[in-house]
């Protein structure tokens, strides 16, 4: 399989063209671009839909990259205690993709890291912990949402 990352509208045409077998839209921040803004997803579906192509929605518990990019702040996402997380994945599951991608589950210095976290600071980085939830929080909810994502695409493909 070959997919495609759609960051700007006119990209849906271009993968197309492409002969790529489908498009995701990897960035965790909503609004970052056209492709992760949630709102678009159901667009980009039906375009894929109408061309035989697989969506992929990506979504991310959050996003704060300013340790690394100052300029960044404007695309910062604050987590709200997983509320950010729920939100973006109820936004992928409305748009019933076959696929969901999570972003990431590692990268801490973005902020998106959704593995278990203890609270630690070092001389130049505080590290996201989840408090006041426990280190495994995200992947409780991880494991939450994938378990509800299974069922509900069985009703899909009845």
């Amino acid at each position: 399989m070959f997919i495609a990352l759609i960051v700007e509208e006119r990209h849906k045409h271009d993968i197309l063209a492409g002969g790529f077998d489908g498009m995701y839209t990897y960035f965790a921040s909503n609004g970052f671009s056209f492709g992760s803004s949630h709102h678009n997803w159901k667009a980009i579906k039906a375009f894929c839909d109408g061309n035989n192509l697989l969506f992929i929605p990506s979504v991310g518990p959050g996003y704060t990259d300013t340790s690394i990019r100052p300029w960044n702040n404007h695309n910062t996402r604050n987590r709200v205690n997983g509320r950010y997380y729920e939100t973006a994945l109820q936004a992928a599951l409305n748009v019933r993709p076959e696929v969901v991608t999570i972003t990431s589950f590692n990268e801490w210095h973005e902020g998106t890291q959704i593995e278990r976290a203890m609270p630690k600071k070092t001389v130049t980085r505080v590290y996201l912990d989840y408090q006041p939830h426990g280190p495994e929080h995200y992947l409780e909810l991880t494991r939450s949402w994938a378990e509800q994502f299974k069922k509900e695409k069985q009703q899909w493909l009845m």
